[in-house]
């Protein structure tokens, strides 16, 4: 087989069993991988609870993983989520998916319960439990110093991962994590401390001439856009180029979207980081935008903060320090926690209780969310949970439980439709309507309008949902497409494949996902967003005005998104649209 290895580790942690499982081709092509694979192995387990001892907890790569295809290092992370219920997954940079790939695997399936502390060592074929209990409270940083893994991947939990916390993250090699929806806290509640992986194998490429154009062709279009390569872009500035834009387009979410300005934004932008840190480049195994910021100046070696995370510990708690954001990040980082869900929580606390966040009392509230004391009791399971307990629901700013990440809906439509649509909540990445919206990503759409943008969220999910499985980065999107993607699976595989073939996979994909989180009871009366957006404007300025969206519109524009989704009215799955996908609805 080319593109995949053949071979998946099943690990069993309450009875200490490693096994090894074969898929036949049809299979993997059907979901790829990442994503894909890992909704194939949740599905069985979906309405078990994410704590359950048979819940798993996946770790695939993609067929382009451990290749020449540009940006495709990543892995893919899935479970059921400990802060929603509904599916939880993130994407995943650093080098774990290459080192996984070589290593003769296409991913891990971990289920079941180890009594103590354990890491999960693997060499090659070999796959070994080993003892964790000295590392066990140690934060991330701590646990890579003394592992030491040189050229090895390691992927760890923080304390807040071992206490629970619901938005708990997985940190990987150092720089890079799997930050949303609580897998932190899948890996503490079955006592993973770390994965360890160390690969010595290649890839197998069927066609690498095809390959190697399709490389080329990738690389070509990323160096022509600006947004990736321009002075203003991503390699240059990090994903902190945001900051200023979405200050300027009016949504910037402000004191807990409350407002959509921030005045002191200048003093906080990508520029001011560079002033202040002089970052040096980096990046994910294999990618050659390199849109990570590492400090040489003030706090050598600290990964400075992406845009989610500059924007929510300044505009959404108040904030205008720059160095308390960028300690804040590190705290997050060493204790491992997702950054947007600690500043929303934070952001929620600060609306009902009134007291003003300081850069001492910002870093205490965050160690005390990880460590499970005092007021991070209650906030650790989330802004949801946090705000329905001190009887103020209305003040969390999340779909479906997951915190909304840094694009403030009033000002992008697609966004507001992408947002409720998600299939794990409050997620900018299922659709990333910005590209369009606000980057003109093929092309502009008029972002004050529902027109045409259930269609446009619709093929969008379908679309990241391929990304999410190949692996690639959806970065790489913003100049390069399928088409080029495909050329490259087919280069890999031997298998002839076209974009719209991808999509048809996509579709399933996303599918698949709605039909695990009916099975845990969501349905229409989730896809929704908190009444702030739709009763309350956001700041204008001089060049127009940010109304509430129409709650008409909004309905209207979902009505459509279910009708092309090929859902109920009521947003469930149907037993016809499953079985012209290849899936059973009940199965």
């Amino acid at each position: 087989m080319y593109g995949w290895t053949g071979h998946i580790a099943l690990i069993d942690l309450t009875r200490g069993q490693i096994r090894t499982l074969s898929l036949s081709p049809e299979t993997y092509a059907g979901h790829i991988g990442g994503r894909g694979l890992g909704g194939l192995f949740v599905r069985p387990a979906a309405p078990l609870g994410w704590d359950h001892e048979d819940m798993p907890v996946c770790l695939f790569t993609g067929p382009l993983t451990a290749t020449i295809a540009p940006t495709s290092g990543r892995c893919h992370m899935m479970s059921i989520s400990p802060l929603t219920g509904l599916v939880g997954d993130g994407s995943m940079g650093g080098k774990m998916g290459v080192q996984l790939k070589r290593a003769g695997w296409d991913g891990l399936v971990i289920t079941g319960k180890s009594d103590t502390p354990v890491g999960i060592h693997i060499q090659d074929n070999q796959i070994t439990l080993a003892p964790a209990g000295r590392l066990w409270g140690m934060p991330a940083d701590r646990v890579h110093d003394t592992l030491a893994p040189g050229k090895d991947s390691l992927a760890c939990i923080g304390p807040a991962g071992e206490n629970g916390v619901r938005f708990a993250a997985v940190i990987t090699d150092q720089y890079h994590a799997a930050g949303r929806t609580g897998l932190g806290a899948s890996l503490g509640v079955k006592k993973i401390k770390y994965i360890r992986v160390s690969g010595t194998g290649r890839t197998r490429v069927k066609y690498l001439k095809m390959l190697k154009q399709a490389r080329e062709d990738i690389v070509r279009l990323t160096a022509a856009s600006p947004a990736l390569m321009g002075q203003f872009g991503l390699s240059r500035l990090g994903t902190g180029a945001l900051y200023d834009l979405m200050d300027n387009r009016c949504m910037m979410p402000t004191h807990n979207f409350t407002a959509t300005r921030f005045d002191p934004a200048s003093r906080l932008n990508a520029h001011a980081y560079a002033a202040a840190f002089q970052p040096r480049r980096h990046g994910c195994k294999g990618c050659h935008i390199l849109c990570k910021k590492i400090a040489t100046r003030s706090d050598p070696g600290a990964s400075l903060p992406e845009f989610e995370a500059m924007s929510h510990f300044t505009a959404l708690i108040g904030l205008d320090d720059i160095h308390a954001v960028t300690a804040a990040n590190q705290v997050c980082n060493r204790l491992g926690m997702d950054t947007i869900s600690a500043a929303s929580a934070l952001a929620c606390f600060r609306e009902i209780t009134g007291r003003d966040l300081t850069p001492e009392s910002l870093m205490t509230l965050l160690e005390d969310i990880a460590f499970d004391r005092g007021q991070g009791k209650d906030l650790k399971h989330g802004a949801a949970h946090y705000a329905q307990s001190m009887g103020h629901p209305a003040t969390a700013m999340a779909v479906k439980g997951l915190e909304l990440p840094a694009y403030d809906p009033r000002g992008a439509y697609g966004m507001a439709l992408g947002y409720a649509m998600s299939t794990r909540g409050g997620c900018h990445l299922r659709a990333y309507p910005i590209s369009h919206e606000i980057l003109r990503k093929p092309v502009a759409t008029d972002r004050f309008s529902f027109s045409g943008k259930a269609r446009i969220i619709k093929i969008s999910e379908d679309l990241n949902a391929v990304v999410d499985s190949l692996i690639a980065c959806k970065f790489t999107f913003f100049a390069a497409g399928l088409e080029e993607y495909a050329n490259a699976l087919h280069g890999v595989t031997g298998n002839p494949v076209t974009a719209r073939d991808l999509l048809a996979v996509g579709e399933k994909i996303v599918y698949n996902e709605r039909i695990i989180n009916s099975l845990n009871g969501f349905d229409a009366r989730h896809d929704t967003l908190p009444d702030r957006f739709f009763d309350h404007p956001g700041t204008g300025c001089a060049q127009f005005l940010v109304p509430p969206i129409d709650r008409a519109g909004f309905e209207s524009a979902k009505a459509a998104y279910y009708e092309v989704r090929g859902l109920t009215p009521g947003g469930l799955p149907t037993k016809e649209k499953a079985k012209q996908l290849g899936l059973d609805l009940h199965g």
